[in-house]
């Protein structure tokens, strides 16, 4: 009877891990307005959100140390190695927007509603990363989406956050209604919304037809605009100079990441895993072309753009084309990069929207020009920003040049053998890494060079500086040693390639 009951609890327990880092960001969420309301502490609040956070990211590192621990909830969910690591790296970007928003003085005075509506955007996230549900993901994405669209509203002063706000609103009830079209078309075809279950109605389908042509192209475009790929990227620009810096932050670095994970569901087990032969090709050279223009307009825009924010919204298009890669390649060295390149992303662009945020805080307004002389007054915030902008441009041995070899040479090699199928894929992301250093490179002269009409020191809270040593220690680190990190991310890779 003892050993039945303790079967029970471990079954229950596991089952109750497959949620439980959702579950602990919702209980934060929700208890965040009553402690404003007893302390009216803001404070108090972000400390809060942190520990939230912290515990939801003890849940999921449980999978992540055991690779081979797998949970399921109602078979619904699936807590593996995958969707920890996923949710791991979604936990740090709201971690890092939290530490970048205690100082902040871009936020209104609704800080509780801020700190909650960040949480439940994160818990969207985390479902979208363990969901093995078409249904059950579109509800996560809209759950991100929506509160997202009050986010960027949240800067209440400005009427760029407005404007931003009702743009991003309509362009994205657009694409939810093309992935909700797309979605049920697959369910009509094969008369699942379970992801693998429409892998093998697909692979008995006999001949390619319309409606699967249709449900595929909605949802790319349903997708590409939460990735922000090119044509589905005007938004984003709009969106990250008009919100708060740490709301910018977020969605560069969370919000796309979480499109990401739906298009290697949906298009790496869906249909690479169960070779629905005569539908892969055909999508691999799709993916191939929208990685190109991305890479190459959000590089060649962002030359043009004087305002900081707008320039690191285009570079993330362009970071955007880089990880589509993975999707044009579709082996599994080339999601492992893929995956590598989001982790690495995340400290990058992060670290620079930071470092915005700590600037506009002191003071400092948005524009390049406006950085003039910035290495003599703020000399650790300048070093810091030479040191993210040269990782995103892929300068060895920062982070982003680890991750850009792994994903740019799995176009060339393919299952440990040179191939030429997509070589020119990876020449055109390697010229445009080469493109990318000039608008990144101009910063740093600015900051270096440049001299400014000011020469009085700024003053960086210690809440931004937390921050950003914290993105720079990983840059650093990760472009050093990149083993452990690429380890992970091909664990995550096997999971989705159906090796468990």
């Amino acid at each position: 009877m003892k050993m039945i009951e303790l079967a029970f609890l471990n079954d229950t327990f596991g089952t109750m891990l497959a949620i439980m880092p959702e579950i602990m960001l919702i209980i934060g969420a929700l208890s965040i307005p009553g402690l404003f309301y007893f302390t009216k502490n803001k404070n108090m609040c972000a400390t809060a959100a942190l520990i939230a956070i912290i515990l939801s990211g003890v849940f999921a590192g449980c999978v992540i140390l055991d690779s081979t621990l797998s949970c399921t909830f109602m078979n619904i969910f699936k807590l593996d190695m995958f969707a920890a690591v996923m949710i791991f790296l979604f936990l740090i970007v709201a971690f890092l927007t939290v530490l970048a928003s205690f100082a902040s003085s871009e936020l209104s005075n609704h800080v509780s509603e801020y700190y909650s509506l960040l949480l439940i955007a994160t818990t969207g996230m985390l479902f979208v990363a363990s969901a093995n549900n078409l249904l059950v993901i579109f509800v996560g994405v809209e759950c991100t989406s929506i509160l997202s669209y009050a986010l960027v509203a949240l800067k209440k002063n400005d009427p760029r956050s407005s404007e931003a706000a009702v743009k991003y609103l309509i362009i994205g009830g657009i694409s939810s209604g093309l992935v909700l079209y797309g979605i049920s078309m697959l369910y009509g075809l094969t008369g699942s919304i379970d992801i693998a279950k429409i892998a093998h109605g697909l692979e008995n389908m006999e001949n390619l037809n319309a409606p699967f042509v249709i449900a595929v192209i909605s949802l790319i475009a349903g997708y590409g605009f939460k990735i922000s790929a090119v044509p589905f990227h005007m938004w984003a620009p709009d969106a990250y100079e008009g919100a708060a810096t740490p709301v910018s932050m977020f969605l560069s670095t969370g919000s796309k990441k979480m499109g990401f994970v739906v298009l290697f569901k949906i298009f790496i087990v869906m249909f690479a895993v169960e070779q629905s032969v005569y539908a892969v090709e055909e999508m691999r050279y799709i993916f191939a072309f929208i990685a190109t223009i991305t890479m190459t307009i959000g590089n060649i825009v962002a030359i043009l753009q004087k305002n900081i924010k707008r320039m690191l919204a285009y570079s993330s298009i362009a970071q955007a084309g880089y990880i589509l890669i993975a999707l044009a390649v579709m082996s599994e060295y080339a999601v492992t990069g893929g995956i590598f390149h989001m982790i690495t992303h995340v400290f990058m662009k992060g670290g620079a929207f930071i470092v915005v945020g700590a600037l506009i805080a002191a003071g400092i307004k948005e524009n390049i020009s406006d950085y003039k002389g910035l290495a003599k007054r703020a000399p650790i915030v300048a070093f810091a920003m030479l040191l993210f902008l040269f990782s995103l441009a892929g300068i060895p041995p920062l982070a982003g040049f680890a991750s850009k070899f792994v994903l740019f040479s799995s176009a060339i090699v393919i299952d440990g053998v040179v191939r030429t199928q997509w070589m020119w894929l990876a020449i055109i992301a390697i010229i445009n890494s080469a493109i990318s250093l000039y608008y990144y490179a101009k910063v740093v002269k600015v900051m270096y060079i440049d001299s400014g009409e000011c020469n009085e020191k700024i003053v960086i809270k210690k809440s931004h500086l937390v921050a950003i040593l914290l993105c720079m220690v990983f840059v650093v680190a990760i472009g050093v040693y990149p083993e452990p990190i690429i380890k992970f991310c091909e664990g995550a890779s096997g999971i989705l390639f159906g090796k468990c």
